[in-house]
């Protein structure tokens, strides 16, 4: 046990290490500062906006913003969908894969992609051809993560700018969120993977012969490439149908380290440039600390609930090979249990173990993670803004607590602000209950359930949180392919990206709008461990209140049942 808190520690120490750098480098990026790839990447980039018919100078209200990201998404969907349709009439593709098939695979899968969830209701190796990998999964999985870093910078400018009614221009943060932070990070992190032993080619498939003289075939094909991006963009769709359990995908225990510390380092360093972007690195440090809390509460009923196990199975401990059922034997309880709950907190999607062989309760923490909104450190971008919600509700609150109006960064905290991100928060809550209680009750939702009682309850609801929070991991035990999940789980995908996104838009423009006032006597500081405790209290409450019935009946009783010596 010791040894695996050292492991957590070196996470944490790594992850900040690496953030605090990156966050003052992304914080430049996004100021249009000078910084050490400006030589390279300028003329590029004044190449892509004269190509596109772009002006770079010419700034958006958040109307247009919001019209231009949601322009740039649909055509990215269609593009996505019709490589798939067309996939067996296109290059690289050794296996000669037929077009992707029934259409709401590929509708589901698009989409999936478009709204950097990366849901998989297929296996990568079996479906997808290297061009359909490359050209429209990993060129989504820049993009989407890229979108998530322009509304968190949209959001930024429209609280620090004074009396305007613009908030950037959409395309030009998409390039320069492309080009500057995801494209390096991206090629260094492949060239790690590539060392430890990730495969990167686009060689045919292999057929080799086993220990036991049996023939298997081992897909080969550009692995570390997407992995890199996958991880970086908290994107999560793995190149092979097992993801990051695959030893071709992660190879060892250093990339499984490496692996966990990429999904966080963005979405970290993205909340240290907030500080440094809002002249008030306290504000930074008091948003990251509260996610920093959440998560290692989070962490800690987690690796606990699968340290102790299943007390029905004789002979449990943590080297019992009993307590390894779901895991892979390279990354051990520990391991799987810092993955699964980093990936779950940054809505990256990614899984090296089978959710559904945790214990109820090691399934319950992953599952709200999602179901609180993925705010607790979150995707790349999305995790930022999606905090901010629960910010500014708490600031609503402690307005009303006091008897003085709300304010934040020196602005004013009113009805408009409180609605739009009243609204973000119950948007993707009302649509992951909404749809869980459809499958729960109709055929087509309980047809694919594999398990029965309140363990195929925790599967639904894992799909739809997963879903809905843009997240993409799979709890197991859901046949998701069928016509019912690969729509039902679509549509949730577009509300839990887009009503969030709308929501942010239209706070940053409202607060572009205002002055700012000086703080006074009674202004309440949010940047003090005062304010801390009440954001992760106000996140906990709202997700319990809004989650706790349904948790209930699912993981919650489960573990009560199995300490009964009922399993299902």
């Amino acid at each position: 046990m010791m040894t695996d808190m050292i492991m957590f520690g070196l996470f944490f120490i790594v992850v900040l290490l690496l953030a605090w750098p990156l966050g003052k480098y992304m914080a430049k990026v996004f100021t249009i500062e000078r910084t050490f790839l400006d030589p390279v990447l300028q003329p590029l980039e004044r190449l892509l906006y004269r190509l596109a018919g772009i002006n770079p100078e010419q700034e958006m209200n958040w109307r247009q913003y919001a019209g231009a990201l949601l322009l740039f998404n649909v055509l990215g969907a269609v593009i996505v969908f019709l490589i798939q349709i067309l996939q067996g009439a296109l290059i690289w593709n050794p296996a000669n894969l037929s077009g992707v098939s029934p259409w709401h695979l590929a509708f589901n899968t698009a989409v999936s992609f478009m709204t950097n969830t990366n849901w998989q209701s297929y296996g990568g190796e079996s479906t997808m051809s290297y061009f359909t990998q490359m050209t429209a999964l990993t060129v989504q999985n820049f993009v989407s993560a890229a979108v998530g870093l322009a509304v968190a910078m949209a959001l930024i400018r429209g609280l620090t700018r004074k009396s305007v009614s613009t908030i950037g221009n959409f395309w030009v943060d998409l390039v320069r969120g492309t080009l500057r932070v995801l494209l390096p990070l991206s090629i260094v992190f492949t060239l790690l993977l590539v060392q430890q032993g990730t495969v990167q080619n686009l060689s045919a498939y292999l057929a080799v012969q086993t220990l036991e003289g049996a023939e298997q075939t081992l897909a080969m094909g550009p692995v570390a490439s997407q992995e890199a991006i996958k991880m970086l963009g908290t994107n999560g769709g793995g190149f092979f149908n097992a993801n990051s359990a695959h030893p071709f995908e992660n190879p060892t225990p250093l990339t499984n380290f490496l692996q966990a510390v990429s999904i966080f380092l963005i979405p970290t360093a993205l909340v240290l440039a907030f500080g440094r972007m809002v002249r008030d690195r306290w504000q930074g440090y008091a948003v990251l600390g509260t996610m920093t809390l959440l998560f290692i509460l989070m962490l800690t009923g987690t690796y606990l609930s699968e340290l102790h196990g299943n007390p029905n199975l004789a002979g449990w401990g943590v080297d019992s090979p009993t307590a390894m059922e779901g895991k892979e034997v390279r990354f051990g309880i520990a391991g799987s249990a810092l993955f699964a709950t980093v990936t779950t907190a940054a809505s990256c999607g990614a899984v090296n173990a089978m959710h559904d062989s945790f214990t109820p309760l090691g399934g319950l923490f992953p599952l709200l993670q999602m179901q609180l909104g993925e705010v607790i450190i979150g995707g790349v971008g999305a995790g930022f803004y999606g905090m901010m919600l629960f910010v500014i509700l708490t600031v609503f609150i402690v307005g009303l607590m006091v008897g003085r109006t709300p304010e934040y960064l020196g602005k004013k905290i009113e009805a408009r602000e409180t609605k739009m991100a009243t609204l973000g928060i119950l948007f993707p809550s009302v649509t992951i209950l909404t749809s869980s209680a459809i499958a729960a009750v109709t055929g087509p939702g309980t047809s694919s359930i594999f398990n029965p009682g309140p363990h195929g309850l925790s599967e639904v609801m894992y799909a739809f949180a997963s879903a809905v929070g843009n997240n993409g991991s799979a709890f197991g035990g859901l046949s998701a392919n069928t016509p019912f999940y690969n729509v039902m789980l679509a549509v949730g995908m577009l509300i839990g990206r887009f009503s969030v996104i709308l929501s942010i838009l239209a706070i940053a423009g409202g607060m572009a709008e205002k002055k700012v006032s000086p703080p006074g006597p009674g202004t309440f500081s949010t940047t003090g461990w005062l304010f801390v405790m009440l954001l992760a209290g106000i996140v906990l409450i709202i997700g319990a209140l809004t989650f706790l019935p349904m948790l209930t009946l699912g993981p919650i009783v489960e573990q009560l049942l199995m300490l009964q010596g009922t399993t299902f």
